[in-house]
This record gives C-alpha cells, sequence and structure tokens, in this order.
C-alpha cells in the first residue's frame, strides 16, 4: 500500500487471511521454489478478488498486500501466503463503497475451494509447460500419469485457508507490515546458544497448548545452515506484491478515489515535500538505502571513469540499530 491505507482516521477493519500449501505440493515447491511460490501467489489475490467481487459473497473490488513466508517455527519447509486486505472495497461502478459485514470477510470455506482449483489448475498448466523439474524423491512425478495421479489426490483434500480476527484499525496494519514484511527465517533473539558444533534456539509448537508452546530445539550446525538456507528465495523474486486496487500501476489513484468515498481526508504533506514547495533544498545527506531503510552518507563524489580520491574507501560507522 502507498503510504498510509485508505480509512486512516477511521476504525475502518483490516482483515488477515492466511494461504498455505499442503505438503504434498510444498515438497514440489521445494524443488521448484520460483515457480510455486510464484503460483501461491497469485492464485490466493485471484481467489480473494473473484469471491470479493461476487455479488453472493461482497460485490466489491478489492485490494490486497501479499506477502510470502517459507518457513515453520522450527525452520521447517512451510510456504504460506500472509495477506492484508481492507474489509470492503469499490461497488462495480466505482461510486460507493461497499463495506463487509462487522467482523467478517469472506467465508473460508469458499476461498479454499477456489483456491484449491485454482492453484492446481495453474500448476498443471506449468507442468505441461515443462517449467517444472523434479529430482530425487520427486523423481516419479515428471511421469505424466503419476503427475496427474498426484493432483488428483490433492483434489480430495481440504486447503488450509485461515481469516485470522480483524486489525484493530489501519494503525496495527501498519505496526504488523512493518514487523512481518521484511522478516527472514528466524530472529536473533531466538537464538539461544552455540557451543562451536550444535545450534540452540527457541519454537513455537503450535499443537500444544498455553507456556508448553515455547520449546527449545538443538541442531548440528550444518543442519541448522541446511535449515536457513532452505528460504533463501530464488534472485530477484518478489515476495510482497500488491493486487487488485492495490496494484502498482494503478493504486495511488485508487486509494485516493478509497478516501473520497469513505470521507477520509487527504494526508498531511511531508516535511519534504513542503520544503520543496517552498523553494527549499533537500538534505542530500539523508538519502535512505532502498535496502535497509538506513541512512546512506555521501563520501564523495566523482566523475564517471575516475579514481576516487578516498580510495580505498574509509571505514564508515553504521548504525543498523
Amino acid at each position: 500500500m502507498a503510504g498510509r491505507p485508505p480509512g486512516r482516521t477511521a476504525a475502518r477493519p483490516y482483515f488477515h487471511v492466511v494461504f498455505t500449501l499442503p505438503g504434498a505440493i510444498a515438497d514440489i515447491a521445494y524443488q521448484n521454489k520460483a515457480v510455486v511460490y510464484d503460483l501461491l501467489l497469485k492464485a490466493a489475490a485471484e481467489t480473494l478478488i473473484t469471491i470479493a467481487a461476487d455479488p453472493k459473497h461482497l460485490g466489491a473490488r478489492i485490494g490486497l498486500t501479499a506477502v510470502l513466508h517459507t518457513w515453520g517455527s522450527a525452520l521447517t519447509h512451510h510456504p504460506h501466503a500472509h495477506i492484508i486486505v481492507p474489509g470492503g472495497g469499490f461497488s462495480p461502478d466505482r461510486r460507493h463503497w461497499i463495506a463487509c459485514r462487522p467482523g467478517f470477510f469472506l467465508s473460508v470455506r469458499v476461498l479454499s475451494r477456489l483456491f484449491r482449483r485454482l492453484f492446481l489448475e495453474s500448476l498443471t498448466t506449468a507442468y505441461q509447460a515443462g517449467r517444472l523439474e523434479f529430482f530425487a524423491d520427486q523423481a516419479a512425478l515428471a511421469e505424466p500419469a503419476v503427475f496427474k495421479a498426484h493432483l488428483a489426490a490433492l483434489r480430495k483434500i481440504e486447503w488450509v485457508v485461515y481469516a485470522k480476527p480483524p486489525f484493530g484499525g489501519p494503525d496495527a496494519v501498519l505496526a504488523y507490515l512493518s514487523r512481518y514484511t521484511h522478516r527472514i527465517a528466524i530472529a536473533n533473539s531466538r537464538l539461544v546458544a552455540f557451543d562451536g558444533e550444535r545450534v540452540t534456539f527457541k519454537w513455537k509448537d503450535y499443537r500444544a497448548k498455553g507456556d508448553t508452546r515455547y520449546k527449545l530445539m538443538t541442531l548440528d550446525a550444518d543442519e541448522f545452515i541446511r535449515r536457513f538456507l532452505i528460504h533463501v528465495l530464488p534472485d530477484g523474486f518478489h515476495r510482497i506484491r500488491h493486487y487488485g486496487l492495490f496494484a502498482n500501476a494503478n493504486r495511488a489513484a485508487n486509494i485516493a478515489v478509497a478516501r473520497q468515498l469513505l470521507g477520509v481526508p487527504e494526508p498531511a504533506p511531508s516535511t519534504d515535500a513542503s520544503d520543496r514547495a517552498e523553494g527549499g533544498h533537500a538534505d542530500d545527506e539523508r538519502h535512505t538505502c532502498p535496502c535497509c531503510g538506513g541512512r546512506m552518507i555521501t563520501v564523495e563524489i566523482f566523475e564517471p571513469g575516475c579514481q576516487p580520491q578516498l580510495w580505498p574507501i574509509p571505514a564508515i560507522r553504521l548504525d543498523s540499530s
């Protein structure tokens, strides 16, 4: 979402929906990450947009932000998509805001079955186009008859789509996104000990209850590294994506319309924008790094093809807090 979500000053509901791939598909994804992860995000987004547009459910055009996670608490391979979606959308003529029922977005059972169908259809198309590869214990799936039977069994089971309770307003959405969109498989705070050969870390057992959920796991260092590296994404893969009304091409215009329909004022211009409007000059040394968001410091400016005077580059204290 560009800037603050629509509804910044009102207690509009935002919903959190999670789409999870079954284990048999996760195994295929393990050997075909770029293809299957892409299908996961696209199928989940199409499912929400399609069901929301159906007059029998909501009858509205919606926008959403999807975030790919590939891990379970014990660093196992567990691909799933977290999706944040406002509790409503545009009417077909874009003249009204259609809100969902209080505390309820869309039927997870309906979402689950459409997601299953869309994903399996897309996976079959990818297979027929030769975009999937199979090795080791998955090698048999290279045979069309085996692959077809494998998918047939998956059409008979329920796929997990989970709708969490709605966020407590836009501020809670921003807090969630700021914490989780760039999260990696394990945070430093979960690392407990390393004795030179084994790593001990905290993990959560979701099958247990209460305080017994939180446990310690110790792995050989090479197994810990293997599990961690499972979750390194293919080069160039975008794990955060925007769909529907939030798609990049028309997001700004759609958010402006949403603010108008919801009666929400435009946000105040940023300080930098105000300075430029008044003829001021932005501080060239306050550029932010596009990767980490930290402050970038200009060390030297030199012409293309010229050797910088400060070479080798002097050490600079980096504040990564």
